[in-house]
């Protein structure tokens, strides 16, 4: 049987790519990420562990903006070392004066994290969970209540 073992890359299409470039070169430069590669009309940036890229839309894809609630991406999700690091990503996303859907806040028991929308409008959230239990055993899967 084949077994998923990571996700290894993200592509999504962006309204303005010069536009998209720099914000995303300039959040993923905060995040500690590099440029993994830059073919003019797609870029590409990675940590070493997860890789990120954008590439324009077509003519027709851009008459429709992406809208919260369309078939599609709902949002994703940065995992971060701590909850520390999802303060200072905010504080980063208030300086850079980006939408903040959600503050940093705990959304979940020991779920901790903030919620933003990059120039097309899509939906990132940057979070950490276990912090607080760090140590504790978390229950199975299977495990109710």
């Amino acid at each position: 049987m084949a077994r998923v073992v990571g996700i290894d890359h993200l592509v999504i299409r962006v309204g303005d790519f010069a536009r998209s470039k720099s914000f995303y070169g300039d959040l993923f430069a905060f995040l500690g990420f590099e440029v993994l590669g830059d073919y003019g009309d797609t870029i590409g940036w990675t940590n070493g562990k997860t890789r990120f890229w954008i590439s324009e839309a077509d003519a027709a894809g851009k008459k429709h903006p992406y809208r919260l609630g369309d078939i599609g991406f709902h949002h994703y999700a940065f995992e971060l070392r701590s909850r520390k690091d999802v303060d200072d990503l905010q504080a980063y996303l208030e300086r850079e004066g980006i939408p903040i859907v959600d503050p940093a806040a705990e959304y979940y028991d020991d779920y901790y994290a903030v919620y933003f929308l990059d120039p097309d409008g899509l939906k990132f959230e940057a979070m950490k969970y276990g912090e607080r239990g760090a140590g504790k055993a978390k229950p199975s899967a299977g495990t109710t209540g």
